[in-house]
């Protein structure tokens, strides 16, 4: 790893402290001579990003055609990746640019709520997603039944809920924990794993509840997101045909790769961790999931979409009519 010799070096005292006032964020591993160039690439990345799912956003709003579950639950999932970027790449960008790796206490404790709150969301909603697809696939008759409108409201609010619990819940047991002075992180935004290897104190019980109930928030909705399109699969080749098969893609294969995408580089992050000194297969895993996903979750959605495309192209001709306010 390419260390920026910016970075402070004093003040680096051993001693414990109980009201830490700062930390230090390493960043990204790269030369200070690149350091313009990943400004740039990440502010695009960042900018398309907030932009794409504003769209989403904007496009589900204005189109009556897409006041759908399916469409509902991608909004959620859009304001979810808009929030997921905020959380870490703005300060990552003004770090870059003015070469300041410093971050509050309060600024790191922030984050780390608000990562595990929207980690957690996105996930919830990736498995609401998935049992949306699996009622419309599998009882297309009864869907407009099963899919109420007062079920998909509860289902959303019971993912925020329950992300909220969650990222409360660990963010509590981080603030009893103690730190020295002069705590550097050795990554781009203060992670819960990594905050926690940073700790003078003893960490037992966090890590303990990230095994466990931290494995249970991972494993169910990705056991419910499998088990969905497993049946699904069941049921399709029951009665195999060109038609349904590729209308079963269509509907599903864009969600399935975000799933793959998004749970992949998760675990490969905390339950796969790299070993000894070498963390830049975390940071790149945490780049993809982080970053990467919430910018490619427009494109997948829309332009693999028809209803998505159809909006599309509706809504750049009305702004295109002349006399358009």
């Amino acid at each position: 790893m390419f260390l920026n010799p910016l970075y402070p070096q004093h003040g680096m005292r051993p001693e414990n402290q109980s009201s830490v006032s700062e930390f230090l964020l390493l960043g990204l591993p790269i030369r200070p001579e690149q350091q313009g160039v990943f400004f740039a690439l990440f502010l695009g990345v960042y900018l398309t990003t907030v932009l794409g799912n504003l769209l989403i956003l904007l496009l589900i709003r204005l189109d009556p055609r897409l006041h759908t579950p399916m469409y509902f639950f991608l909004s959620h999932l859009a304001l979810t990746d808009i929030s997921f970027s905020s959380v870490t790449l703005p300060k990552m960008l003004m770090n870059m640019q003015t070469r300041c790796q410093a971050i509050t206490y309060a600024g790191c404790i922030s984050q780390v709520y608000c990562f595990i709150f929207f980690g957690c969301l996105d996930s919830f909603l990736l498995a609401v997603m998935a049992y949306d697809r699996y009622v419309a696939v599998c009882h297309p008759l009864h869907y407009t039944a099963i899919m109420r409108d007062e079920l998909c409201v509860i289902l959303v609010a019971g993912c925020w809920l329950a992300a909220c619990a969650q990222a409360l819940l660990h963010t509590l047991l981080v603030d009893q924990l103690t730190f020295c002075a002069g705590t550097v992180i050795p990554h781009f935004f203060c992670d819960l794993a990594v905050v926690l290897k940073s700790s003078c104190s003893d960490t037992s019980l966090n890590e303990l509840l990230i095994l466990t109930e931290g494995g249970l928030i991972f494993t169910l909705p990705l056991g419910g997101i499998l088990g969905s399109y497993i049946r699904m699969a069941a049921i399709i080749l029951k009665v195999p045909s060109f038609t349904r098969i590729f209308k079963a893609l269509s509907t599903c294969g864009s969600h399935l790769f975000v799933v793959f995408l998004y749970y992949g580089t998760i675990a490969g992050v905390y339950y796969f961790p790299s070993s000894g000194n070498s963390k830049v297969k975390d940071i790149v895993a945490s780049l993809m999931y982080m970053v990467v996903t919430p910018m490619l979750n427009p494109f997948i959605y829309s332009l693999r979409n028809k209803d998505m495309k159809h909006a599309l192209q509706k809504f750049f001709r009305t702004v295109g009519t002349p006399g358009y306010c």
